[in-house]
């Protein structure tokens, strides 16, 4: 039988990092053309295609970019016999893509003058379809470039696809949920460490942080109930054909419970022999910081 080969498509928003993202796909061992006109892609599917897998970037600023033409072209690849297409969509928030532009003094593509808020927020409107569609969401909001390449190696390595890919991470409400996740735990009815002020300084990461958590009686049973649940769920989900999946839990800081509730669960998972990362939002944010301090 014929591996399937992966057809990946690569897309979002200015500034977001999709030349980045093909990149480091290129090194992965992909066929990579960024900037790809649309009306070239049903030349590429009218051929055979190479043995190795492909990566497109999609820029909104080409001037036959339509998001009904992306749509059809991902039928068209769809339809194509051992091929696997996937959309993998670079996203970021509004300040830090504001940012971005400033630091580089780049000219947004959608914005007049020095508008670069309503360009952004048009390339958003525009874009829109395309983050509801994509396979695979990647915030680069807080990632440095050795980040967003661990995510996109993370997901798109080359090797056997017939496992989910599953990424596990942990975050803090007060800076939002992620917009990357397809399931979402809530930790905060746990005992929190912040309040024992011998641990507040600490992390989940911490072996007297993480037992403090255990001392609530409802630590170990959360923690067993959504370890079955996603360990149940794995398999349903791999026979729908879905190729990722992303799981975070959520604490007030981000610091003890939901790193902690992370880890347990990364543990079990590759434990279990699933293909897992693992990812704590606000300590990297915190190791970012103290490093440009």
């Amino acid at each position: 039988m014929t591996q399937a080969r992966r057809l990946v498509l690569v897309t979002g928003p200015s500034g977001a990092g999709r030349s980045s993202a093909i990149r480091v796909l290129e090194d992965l061992g992909y066929e990579a053309i960024d900037n790809m006109p649309l009306r070239l892609i049903r030349a590429l599917l009218d051929n055979p295609m190479p043995d190795k897998p492909v990566a497109l970037g999609i820029d909104p600023r080409n001037r036959d970019f339509s998001i009904t033409a992306i749509m059809d072209a991902m039928g068209q690849i769809a339809a194509l016999p051992d091929v696997v297409p996937e959309l993998l969509y670079l996203d970021c928030g509004t300040d830090v893509l504001l940012n971005r532009f400033s630091e580089t003094r780049r000219r947004h593509p959608l914005a007049e003058a020095d508008r670069v808020e309503a360009g952004i927020q048009r390339e958003f409107e525009l874009l829109a379809p395309l983050r509801a569609r994509a396979d695979v969401l990647i915030d680069t909001s807080d990632l440095n470039v050795h980040q967003l390449r661990a995510e996109v190696e993370h997901w798109f390595s080359p090797g056997d696809h017939s496992q989910l890919a599953v990424s596990v991470q942990s975050f803090s409400y007060k800076r939002g949920l992620p917009r990357s996740v397809d399931m979402v735990f809530d930790c905060r009815f746990l005992k929190n460490p912040f309040w024992e002020p011998s641990l507040r300084s600490g992390t989940g990461l911490d072996a007297a942080v993480r037992a403090h958590i255990w001392t609530d009686p409802r630590a170990p049973e959360f923690e067993r109930k959504v370890r079955e649940m996603v360990l149940w769920l794995l398999p349903a989900y791999l026979d729908e054909g879905k190729s990722h999946l992303s799981v975070a839990f959520g604490c007030t800081g981000g610091q003890h419970r939901s790193v902690a509730m992370a880890e347990t669960l990364a543990a079990a998972l590759a434990e279990a022999r699933w293909q897992v990362s693992i990812r704590h939002r606000e300590l990297d944010r915190r190791k970012r910081e103290e490093a440009s301090a």
